[in-house]
């Protein structure tokens, strides 16, 4: 018996953010404090967290760690800097100039812990030689904008940096480094976490140039440069030889945590932790699956749960506020027309949609009675006004974690 939709799938939400919470998971991923120089370096939307969680292991550390605005926390020794997400500011580009600092002149015997997730490709700022900050701030606002796949974004990235693809190991050694990940990415390729600072990589500036191509997506000239003079660590690279890549949180346990928290009231069905696609695409094939279960349940049959993972896309063809997981809510109301056994919400798990900073978005049977112009929004792009109108916004704040989008559709049976 599930007496409050809309409370359940909120609940099925906090349940996911709180197992990827880095003070519940981290420290059973951390050695014993290395013996000599330890220096602590990370940049993400969770990054501050997870240096407050190695610090509570640890005690006080040396390091610096780049998160976004109003997603820093209090560390004793750790320098926790603030910057622009998810396009970067001056803020992000002195932090990771100084972090590279750090790294120069590192010895054998030191030890680098790299703490990285989701934000980073934005927060850790290092233009390739020749490009200004507002040259990378205007190709990252034109990728943003593309529709392009995360992992297309992060290949154009990392040639256009100082600092991706592998780079940033590269810099501390002959240092040892761990870095430890929370994966935003679908498939969870460490390579594509915050664009791989730490991870080789085999991608070629023509692959870079190709997708670029494919998503019309326009370069400054001192961009196009840039491409020629790519830094991009390989994979089999002997600087990289002294890093070791761990991924300690994922999409896939957030979704199974949810699962478990939903499995006595509800069969759950699991769509998959990385899905990727356009928003308002992937929305329609669920409203069609939900609106076919729908039709197949009886009354006293158990309710059903779709739950996904993975991170959609939106490509910019409005004007309007909106984000990935609000865009898939507004055109799954669409879709479903005011179905009276279908609720359904979609967020992100860092609290932020987009740029807005709302996490997402719930929808029911009254969904588009509640304010007027769903459709229109939708051309516009402007999800999050849609929602915001008809109070179904969901706001968390910053959750100080990050395993992407996590979506929950709620079919009951008749009564």
């Amino acid at each position: 018996m599930i007496p409050d939709p809309t409370a359940f799938l909120r609940q099925l939400f906090d349940r996911a953010v709180e197992v990827a919470d880095p003070m519940r998971s981290l420290a059973g991923f951390l050695p014993d404090r290395p013996k000599g120089r330890v220096l602590v370096i990370g940049a993400g939307k969770a990054s501050a967290r997870m240096a407050e969680a190695v610090e509570a292991a640890w005690g006080p550390c040396e390091g610096l760690v780049i998160t976004r605005y109003g997603y820093g926390r209090p560390c004793e020794g750790i320098e926790i800097v603030e910057a622009a997400h998810p396009v970067p500011d001056a803020a992000g580009v002195a932090a990771t100039r100084r972090m590279l600092a750090l790294l120069n002149g590192l010895g054998a015997d030191d030890f680098v812990l790299a703490l990285i997730s989701g934000g980073a490709s934005a927060l850790l700022c290092a233009p390739a030689e020749g490009m200004t900050l507002a040259e990378k701030q205007a190709v990252n606002a034109e990728l943003l904008a593309s529709g392009a796949p995360i992992s297309a974004m992060n290949t154009v990235r990392k040639h256009l940096s100082r600092v991706k693809g592998g780079q940033l190991a590269a810099a501390a050694y002959p240092a040892r480094m761990l870095a430890l990940m929370i994966s935003d990415v679908p498939g969870d390729d460490p390579a594509f976490i915050g664009s791989g600072p730490t991870v080789g990589d085999a991608t070629s500036p023509d692959d870079a140039r190709a997708i670029l191509s494919r998503w019309q997506i326009p370069l400054p000239q001192a961009a196009k440069a840039a491409l020629d003079r790519s830094g991009v660590v390989a994979p089999q690279d002997p600087r990289l030889s002294r890093t070791e890549n761990v991924i300690y949180a994922a999409p896939a346990q957030s979704l199974a945590a949810a699962a478990d928290r939903a499995a006595p009231f509800a069969e759950v069905r699991q769509l998959g932790d990385r899905l990727e696609g356009e928003a308002r695409e992937v929305a329609l094939d669920q409203a069609a699956m939900a609106i076919a279960i729908a039709d197949g349940l009886r009354s006293g049959d158990r309710p059903v749960l779709l739950l996904s993972g993975g991170e959609l896309t939106v490509t910019r063809r409005g004007d309007g506020v909106g984000g990935p997981n609000a865009e898939f809510c507004l055109a799954l109301a669409l879709a479903l027309q005011g179905h009276p056994r279908i609720h359904a919400l979609a967020c992100d798990t860092d609290g932020v949609d987009g740029a807005a900073e709302v996490a997402g978005a719930l929808i029911g049977p009254d969904t588009l009675t509640r304010a007027s112009g769903a459709a229109t929004a939708l051309s516009r792009n402007d999800a999050h006004g849609y929602f915001a109108r008809a109070e179904a916004q969901v706001v968390t704040g910053p959750t100080l974690t990050n395993v992407n989008d996590f979506r929950a559709i709620l079919i009951l049976p008749p009564a």
